[in-house]
């Protein structure tokens, strides 16, 4: 028993940076006395006290801010950073070394008894303040799931979900899409991935735009070769006397999605 409680003192000092000495994270953090008291009530509930897990879990919401059902199982090294607010279902799994910040719920999206309601939290997962992961589906090892983001949807191991309902950044065409949109003035965070018919057009003019300015690139490429060698100055792709007059209309796309 001692040896988990340093595990989890340690692991809070670990993570973080407020934190100065294991008495001070033993007596003033609610997140550590959440998880020593649910361990308790989980106890009660696993071997047929079913109340008296119910009032361990009532008492403990009294006095952190955090409110866990007895039948959540909660693994090793588990940090409630802050966590007034957090909300952890019945049938909620988190793994062994994830961080939770404050507003958090894991919640369920089905009435039935017995099922599998709310999500498994695969082993460090960080769920950023706010987020909502609501149903009985799987985030995966290393994931992160940003801040006000409302998941109902699988999250792969390794992969970031953000937005309003939450789409994964993780595939290489994703990552290209927003590199590209940065470099061009606008950013598509938050935007829906499959759901919203604008969003699509939004990327797929995004996509379009990118690939035009590549071709248009090569192009001024060939024209060089064919007009002579280099300038003094050294200028890539454009020659001197080429105008810039068309430029990727970042402000028009903001008025499109009500920005």
């Amino acid at each position: 028993m001692f040896s988990r409680l340093r595990s989890d003192v340690q692991c809070i000092l670990d993570r973080d940076p407020a934190a100065r000495t294991a008495w001070e994270v033993l007596t003033c953090y609610p997140g550590l006395h959440a998880v020593v008291l649910h361990r308790r009530a989980h106890w009660c509930w696993t071997h047929g006290f079913k109340w008296l897990g119910r009032f361990i879990s009532h008492i403990t919401r009294g006095l952190t801010g955090i409110e866990i059902h007895p039948g959540a199982k909660i693994g090793e090294r588990v940090f409630f950073d802050h966590a007034m607010g957090v909300v952890v279902g019945e049938t909620a799994e988190i793994g062994d070394g994830c961080t939770i910040y404050q507003g958090v719920t894991l919640g369920g999206t089905a009435l039935y008894k017995g099922a599998k309601r709310h999500p498994t939290l695969g082993q460090n997962v960080v769920v950023g303040a706010g987020a909502q992961v609501l149903g009985g589906f799987t985030v995966g090892d290393g994931a992160r799931i940003g801040s006000n983001a409302v998941v109902v949807k699988p999250v792969p191991a390794g992969a970031t979900a953000v937005g309003n309902p939450a789409r994964v950044i993780q595939a290489d065409q994703d990552i290209k899409r927003e590199e590209a949109a940065s470099q061009m003035g606008f950013s598509a965070y938050g935007v829906t991935q499959n759901d919203d018919p604008l969003s699509q057009a939004l990327r797929g003019l995004i996509d379009n735009a990118s690939t035009q300015d590549h071709q248009i690139c090569m192009l001024w490429q060939a024209i060089e070769k064919l007009a002579g060698p280099q300038p003094p100055n050294g200028r890539h792709c454009v020659p001197e006397d080429a105008a810039l007059l068309e430029t990727f209309q970042a402000d028009k796309l903001n008025q499109l999605v009500g920005k």
